[in-house]
């Protein structure tokens, strides 16, 4: 792949993401972001990634380093690389980089950030993405684990969640920054019209995936529909509808449309086209990036009270919130907000002015400040000596 060539001198950072780059994903279109964010200003970027289909990569800074695999991870299906010939590709990949920095993303579960802290050396930032209670341990625990990680000269949490989350599992602290959208590119979307079409709830994400909630939403539809009778419901992004409609009451089934998966630009045209936004998402969940894509979008939101939701929209101010698994209280407030236009309204309004805060030019340049902190001692990037326990056990000659 050609390698691609910064506007003019800046740092060389490499970064890890843990999860298939051609799977839907909220830290893969964080990564993505970052580094055209930070190769528009004129620093050099590649990111390493498990790709499953590397003929159709269009991004031109990223390096496959192989096929993923699905394995179940905080409530879903994680698709990730991890092994021998995965680490001979991150030591292959850091060798020739020559970097100032790594950034691994999700470092503490078994994925190439996790190799790439065992086999790098040198200045290395850590994100950590994931909410998980201490019952459902999402971390890969070791007793090699605590030590790598304590390699990383900073740490990232994306909210005051996944923070917890850290310090519950490994003992450590880290810095929040949230997670960064354009919110000049939301806010800027037209609206399609074929969108626009009676009183609009729009839905994105896996929808099979019972966490994210879309059978809440639509059990709370037969109360929705008794008091708006016009409402409607636009549902985004992967899985098969077939099953969803066949246990829906048939009198409701024309209410529902399934667009498939959107891309990023038509994801824009969706939030200015609907008339609320609703997240019924159980759990698993340390931040919600498409609640702040709504903001951006003065879109009105309904979300479950999970605390990543709770904290995001400060406790019901930027968005209105539910008793999560509740259909009957989701339905109350979504039949409040599309019978009152103006209480819908001014709820955007207020959310809109708190998207700022996740404008790629605030959260990059707050990473950008842990970049530097993780500098501060001079060195690149290289590979620990082979002796280290933790570059013996992906090493080339181990017979693994």
């Amino acid at each position: 792949m050609m390698a691609y060539s910064p506007k003019s001198s800046g740092l060389r950072i490499g970064m890890v993401s843990p999860y298939g780059w051609d799977t839907p994903g909220g830290v893969q279109a964080h990564i993505r972001d970052l580094a055209k964010y930070y190769i528009d200003q004129g620093h050099y970027v590649s990111v390493l990634a498990p790709v499953s289909r590397e003929e159709s990569l269009a991004d031109d800074f990223v390096v496959p380093a192989g096929r993923p695999i699905s394995i179940p991870y905080n409530g879903a299906v994680a698709r990730v690389l991890f092994g021998p010939v995965a680490a001979s590709r991150v030591r292959q990949w850091i060798s020739q980089g020559n970097f100032d920095l790594l950034h691994l993303h999700e470092p503490a579960i078994p994925s190439l950030s996790l190799l790439a802290c065992w086999i790098g050396e040198g200045p290395m930032v850590g994100t950590f993405h994931a909410a998980a209670p201490k019952q459902k341990v999402a971390f890969a625990v070791s007793p090699l684990l605590e030590p790598v990680i304590e390699k990383l000269s900073a740490r990232i949490a994306v909210s005051e969640i996944a923070r917890e989350t850290l310090t519950i599992h490994l003992e450590t602290d880290a810095i929040v920054i949230p997670n960064g959208i354009d919110v000049d590119f939301f806010a800027k979307s037209e609206p399609k019209v074929e969108w626009q079409n009676g009183n609009t709830i729009g839905f994105i994400g896996r929808f099979e995936e019972p966490r994210k909630g879309l059978q809440i939403l639509i059990d709370a539809l037969p109360i929705i529909s008794r008091f708006v009778p016009d409402v409607k419901v636009l549902i985004a992004g992967p899985g098969e509808s077939a099953e969803i409609l066949k246990s829906t009451n048939s009198q409701l089934r024309s209410k529902l449309s399934f667009l498939g998966r959107i891309s990023e630009a038509d994801k824009g045209s969706f939030l200015k086209s609907i008339d609320l936004y609703v997240a019924p998402n159980t759990g698993g969940e340390s931040f919600g990036i498409i609640l702040t894509e709504a903001l951006a979008s003065e879109t009105a939101i309904v979300a479950s009270d999970i605390p990543a939701f709770r904290n995001l929209l400060n406790g019901g101010e930027y968005g209105a919130l539910f008793e999560s698994e509740s259909a009957t209280e989701l339905a109350k407030v979504i039949i409040d907000l599309l019978r009152d236009e103006q209480k819908r309204k001014d709820l955007a309004n207020v959310g809109h002015q708190s998207a700022e805060r996740f404008d790629w030019t605030q959260v990059a340049e707050q990473i950008m400040d842990v970049y530097s902190m993780a500098l501060t001692g001079g060195e690149k990037v290289g590979l620990v000596s082979e002796n280290r326990p933790w570059n013996r056990i992906f090493s080339r000659d181990s017979g693994q």
